[in-house]
């Protein structure tokens, strides 16, 4: 952000200055203490557990509160605005700040794809334009203020990440950056510690019709069942779909994998464009579907879109490939894991295994809430349905994909680890130049993290 005056700030939340400088000027502005320093605004609202020395310890600096607290009036140097509601104040600003750029701002959601599809987006428009959004995958509701102000005057188009851990998730992030364009990958099922059921869980990423307001674009996936389920009859909005298997605006045909890529044919409008996406899977095809039509409702050609997509590229762990231990080919697909990425990640194997054994290296998957054992043998069934010639799961959970499997059928064979001890030692014994490993879990495993990183030996370029 642009520094700004106290007087200027104290106008916007119609605060009375108590003590300190009107001519004091702010760089950035913050809600939570861990982020205190000098010339930093702090909106005071964390009244149960207020760090007064962090306070004194980040002087010069200015602090908006509704209450009258006596010491703040002995912490020098530091600026007080009085308001009489901290939360309408704090909301005040917010959307002052956000309504001062008239920049498209596009907000992407689903259960898996979203900080591909994101990075998509900001790289295609990069080459011309400046482009700030979510940073990685750091798209907690804690980082929106910070997000928020990194657009400035100089900023052409914004990207933003809305996960959803709970219901509102969406709306609230729309309330910082009020896109004009909202973008749903896909909807499967994670995070049922926070919405309870997977109905809630689709109605929480569903915000995302209320998100984009009357006159925003909402982008869909025409090949997830879940997300036709949403109802968009209210949607005063434009409506845009992406697909593979469905009729849809921004449509892949004759998709193949490439070298180090998916090839495939883009239909749109009656026209058809030959593409090339870098990574692998259909499911990094439909990523750079909805990226297309992001970009493209922001006056990008798609002659531009398809050259442009050409020199992206992943983040590490998004189904990255390495040389491993005995020459084998290692997979490494350990960003997150849900459901829909596991399917992917086996759809992966296969495609790309060209004859060498098939090793799946599997953890249990965290934040399916009360159906967690359901769903591990749910994916258990998808694993026997694409096959696989050894599976390796490692914790309690995963174990009961590997004995489901089995049950439906799995011809390859199936070693459950309670635990990482002995895997390494297991994997010594059968990995060679022959075999292809994947490695599936999340980057809060860290234990099969820490193994991924003793099996490989370089990356594929």
């Amino acid at each position: 952000m642009k520094p700004m005056s106290v007087k200027n700030i104290r106008q916007i939340v119609r605060g009375q200055l108590i003590q300190g400088s009107d001519d004091f000027m702010v760089n950035d502005i913050i809600h939570l203490y861990q982020k205190m320093g000098p010339n930093k605004l702090l909106f005071l609202k964390q009244k149960w557990q207020i760090d007064w020395e962090k306070i004194a310890q980040s002087v010069p600096c200015v602090v908006v509160t509704d209450e009258a607290y006596d010491r703040l009036k002995n912490i020098e140097k530091c600026t007080v605005i009085k308001v009489q509601d901290i939360e309408k104040a704090f909301w005040m600003f917010v959307k002052f700040y956000r309504n001062q750029f008239s920049i498209p701002v596009v907000s992407v959601t689903g259960t898996s794809g979203k900080t591909t599809t994101k990075d998509m987006i900001k790289h295609i428009l990069a080459f011309d334009r400046n482009v700030t959004g979510t940073k990685t995958s750091a798209n907690s509701r804690t980082q929106h203020l910070t997000y928020l102000l990194s657009i400035n005057k100089n900023t052409d188009a914004a990207v933003f990440e809305s996960a959803v851990g709970s219901p509102g998730d969406v709306l609230l992030a729309s309330r910082y950056f009020k896109p004009t364009i909202g973008i749903i990958t896909n909807i499967g099922v994670t995070h049922l510690d926070g919405c309870k059921t997977p109905e809630a869980y689709l109605q929480a990423k569903a915000e995302m019709v209320q998100a984009v307001g009357q006159k925003g674009t909402l982008i869909i996936n025409a090949d997830d069942e879940n997300t036709q389920k949403i109802g968009l009859e209210n949607l005063q909005g434009k409506v845009l779909t992406f697909g593979i298997t469905h009729r849809a605006d921004f449509r892949a045909t004759n998709v193949q994998y490439g070298n180090n890529g998916m090839e495939f044919v883009l239909t749109f409008r009656e026209k058809t464009y030959p593409a090339f996406v870098p990574g692998y899977g259909q499911h990094q095809v439909l990523n750079a579907l909805a990226a297309f039509a992001a970009v493209y409702e922001m006056g990008i050609s798609i002659e531009e879109v398809v050259k442009r997509i050409k020199s992206f590229r992943n983040l590490p762990a998004h189904l990255e490939c390495s040389i491993g231990m005995g020459k084998c080919i290692i997979v490494d697909d350990t960003w997150n894991s849900n459901p829909i990425s596991l399917k992917a990640a086996f759809q992966v194997l296969n495609g790309i295994s060209r004859g060498r054994k098939r090793i799946a290296l599997i953890g249990d998957i965290n934040a399916l809430g009360e159906l967690s054992l359901d769903l591990h043998r749910q994916v258990g069934e998808m694993i026997a349905e694409n096959g696989v010639d050894v599976l390796i799961t490692v914790g309690s959970l995963a174990a009961e994909m590997g004995k489901q499997a089995q049950k439906e059928g799995l011809s390859g064979e199936v070693y459950s680890f309670p635990d990482i001890h002995g895997v390494y030692l297991f994997l010594e014994k059968i990995l060679d130049e022959n075999s292809i490993l994947l490695i599936k879990c999340s980057a809060m495993n860290h234990s099969i993290i820490n193994l991924k990183t003793r099996l490989k030996r370089r990356k594929i370029i």
